[in-house]
């Protein structure tokens, strides 16, 4: 069981999170541990080339991320970001991307985990992440 609902992540994204907001973020799932999450299509994301650009992806990621750690320890607006690793695995052609975080280990103090970045409606993974969260005591 998730200890935050979609609705107090909307909420907290709306009032907090505005790189979020702006790019117009939406929580699909949240369960214990596990998050998705989707960015809607925007030509905006596109980059030189015809492909959506690589900052679009990894805030997605991170923003997974961040809300997978929620789901485990409740709302904690000062958990962050301590490392972030990415690797473009194909090229994202223009279409919603979606973002699957997981936890692969609470401790006290951080939270590790991966995130697998998809274009919707496509199998092939675009980017997969490894993350680390540090938790406030």
């Amino acid at each position: 069981m998730s200890l935050i609902s979609i609705e107090e992540l909307e909420r907290l994204t709306r009032e907090k999170l505005p790189f979020a907001r702006i790019s117009k973020f939406r929580v699909e799932k949240l369960e214990s541990g596990r998050a998705t999450v989707r960015a809607p299509y925007s030509s905006e994301f596109l980059r030189p080339g015809g492909t959506i650009s690589g900052p679009i992806m990894m805030g997605l990621a991170d923003f997974a991320m961040y809300a997978a750690v929620l789901t485990r320890v409740g709302i904690v607006e000062l958990a962050l970001t301590t490392n972030f690793n990415i690797n473009f695995l194909h090229r994202p052609k223009p279409g919603d991307l979606l973002a699957k975080a997981r936890l692969i280990r609470l401790g006290k103090h951080l939270a590790m985990g991966e995130v697998e970045v998809y274009v919707d409606g496509h199998e092939d993974m675009v980017a997969h992440v490894t993350s680390t969260y540090s938790l406030p005591p």
